[in-house]
């Protein structure tokens, strides 16, 4: 059984501006905005259906090393990941809507198979919440 977290949020900048942000440069800013995360690429290819992103998740204390591959990916509207951290396995899509011209909204989902509803998921929804915040602060300052 799998346990689905989605945050959406709306962010005062253009499509192109946080989309460009969030997934052209996933791999330099994903770790600004989560702090427990490391990424990096084995090569310099633009990130795109395919791409392999190695990744250490240093969250638990003890580092974790994995994958996240895209799955998905269309300029300005989607970037779909799994990620695989250590033995667990996630699926993450993030969708982007242009609400005008310099507004976006932008909703994340997250599978995680192995999590039912009986367990807790108050610090992950938590966390979803706080780094969406940090997330939507840079785009904001930044773009």
């Amino acid at each position: 059984m799998a346990l689905q977290f989605e945050s959406s949020q709306v962010i005062d900048r253009s499509v192109e501006k946080v989309f460009n942000f969030y997934a052209v440069n996933h791999v330099r800013n994903h770790p600004r905005w989560d702090s427990d995360i490391e990424l990096w690429l084995d090569s310099d290819q633009p990130i795109g259906v395919g791409t392999i992103i190695r990744r250490r998740n240093k969250r638990s204390g003890t580092p974790v090393e994995g994958t996240m591959e895209v799955v998905e990916y269309v300029t300005n509207r989607v970037i779909a990941m799994v990620i695989h951290d250590g033995p667990a396995v996630m699926r993450g899509r993030t969708t982007f809507e242009a609400i005008g011209d310099n507004q976006t909204k932008i909703t994340l989902i997250l599978d995680i198979p192995g999590m039912d509803s009986s367990m807790d998921t108050t610090f992950l929804n938590n966390r979803l919440e706080h780094v969406g915040q940090i997330r939507k602060q840079l785009i904001e300052s930044e773009t």
